[in-house]
């Protein structure tokens, strides 16, 4: 398997260098994968058993009142769309927005130019150890009228009103507060 360029990492590391956080414990978060990327020129391939860059979208409706969620086959929750950065990826929004489009099967989604949330969470993924999910996540629009096409990676996809998101997807909802 192809490893994601060097240009993913340099990418990774400029957008959250230059990334406002929004709140004390999110610049906390940027800081850490600040240091991680800095210490692993591996930081953004799966293979990176210590952990690794992932790259998510929260894609809302054209009126931005519903959100599409994912009910992901192997945390069996609903999570937002998301997940590995690939070989052909060559920057992190990119990266998010190929994963958005695949699992959604939405043609015309507009992605925002900087992330929205960052999280780092447990995960036994596709490696089959334990691992670490350094996640960048953004915000996507879908146009209106999009209709969704459940993918092989997705149990189920279903939009959800804002106000609704699981726990998991609660950085949504602290969306609309801003």
């Amino acid at each position: 398997m192809r490893e994601p360029t060097a240009a993913v990492h340099v990418d990774a590391t400029a957008t959250l260098a230059g990334w406002e956080a929004p709140d004390p414990g999110q610049a906390a978060v940027r800081e850490a994968l600040l240091a991680y990327l800095a210490a692993r020129p591996d930081a953004c391939s799966r293979s990176c058993a210590a952990g690794h860059l992932t790259a998510s979208a929260l894609v809302v409706d054209d009126a931005g009142e519903r959100a599409l969620l994912t009910l992901h086959p192997r945390v069996g929750r609903w999570v937002q769309l998301g997940g590995h950065i690939e070989p052909t990826d060559t920057t992190l929004a990119g990266a998010a927005l190929r994963e958005a489009s695949e699992e959604s099967g939405i043609e015309g989604l507009v992605i925002s130019p900087e992330p929205v949330h960052l999280d780092v969470h447990p995960v036994t993924c596709s490696l089959g150890v334990p691992t670490r999910h350094l996640d960048v996540r953004y915000l996507v629009r879908a146009p209106a009228g999009a209709r969704e096409v459940r993918s092989e990676e997705s149990v189920d996809l279903r939009w959800w009103p804002l106000a609704e998101l699981p726990d998991d997807v609660a950085f949504g909802r602290a969306l609309l507060l801003r």
